[in-house]
């Protein structure tokens, strides 16, 4: 499995590497599937019986933007201080070798691969990214770093304390630049620049290779992406390893394991 799987790689001329949340469980961020494993992860939110979908909405920016900035400043700043684990070093080593190099195609928006090393032009962002901020009406449609913002978090009463961040055009508050659910103002101008450049790099291959880490099926994106942009896909996941086409290749382990195993494997005769 792991030796058809770096067989496969070493035949590609450019690796999508395509990820979903499962990625970062190994660097110790929390996994939100289903409502008993998000709870564990934000306690207060059970017991305001406000799950993943009724939280991650761009309503509550409107409705109460303290309980959302609560949500997404304590997401903010545990991704600031989250370390990535080494299997994103793996993955760079690895995409490095082909004659085209590599293109991310990631769901998630904690910034992991770009803080890993990953060359921030070859990372698209398909659901956007926490770091950079936008209007809440989308008043100019445009995005802005979310450096300056210091979020401070009472997780007891689970609401913002300090001053909500506010759109400098407008007034209007401001929120983070990521695709939520029934979400009719997220500004995707920074994504459409990152789809147009992984467009032009996929148009210059003749056998793209993806590899997908931990990528679900409840919002598919990141495996629908992979499925549909390569010749032959490697699909890393403890659960929804399944593939369907003869040249696609199952690894049912975790994601740092199925990355050390392939970059074991792969680099193992190298001098």
């Amino acid at each position: 499995m792991i030796t058809n799987a770096v067989n496969t790689i070493k035949k590609a001329d450019g690796l999508l590497i395509t990820a979903g949340a499962g990625m970062g469980v190994d660097s110790g961020l929390p996994d939100f599937r289903g409502n008993d494993g998000f709870w564990v992860a934000y306690p207060a939110l059970k017991h305001l019986n406000l799950g993943f979908h009724e939280i991650a909405r761009a309503k509550v920016f409107v409705d109460n933007p303290r309980l959302a900035w609560a949500f997404y400043g304590h997401r903010l700043n545990l991704y600031r201080k989250t370390i990535p684990h080494d299997g994103f070093r793996m993955l760079r080593e690895i995409g490095e070798q082909s004659p085209h190099g590599y293109m991310v195609y990631t769901s998630n928006v904690d910034g992991a691969f770009q803080k890993s090393g990953f060359d921030p032009s070859r990372v698209v962002e398909c659901h956007g990214s926490i770091h950079f901020m936008q209007c809440s009406v989308n008043c100019q449609n445009k995005v802005w770093s979310a450096d300056d913002f210091m979020p401070v978090v009472d997780e007891e009463k689970f609401e913002l304390t300090n001053d909500l961040p506010m759109c400098p055009d407008c007034g209007e508050i401001a929120r983070p630049n990521i695709m939520m659910f029934d979400d009719y103002y997220f500004c995707n101008t920074a994504v459409d620049v990152q789809i147009d450049r992984m467009d032009e790099w996929r148009k210059s291959l003749r056998y793209p290779v993806a590899i997908e880490i931990g990528a679900g099926t409840v919002i598919p994106t990141a495996r629908m992406q992979g499925e549909h942009c390569s010749e032959a896909l490697i699909r890393i996941n403890p659960v929804a390893a399944t593939v369907f086409r003869d040249e696609d290749i199952s690894v049912k382990m975790g994601g740092l394991d199925g990355i050390t195993a392939i970059h074991e494997e792969y680099f193992k005769n190298a001098t």
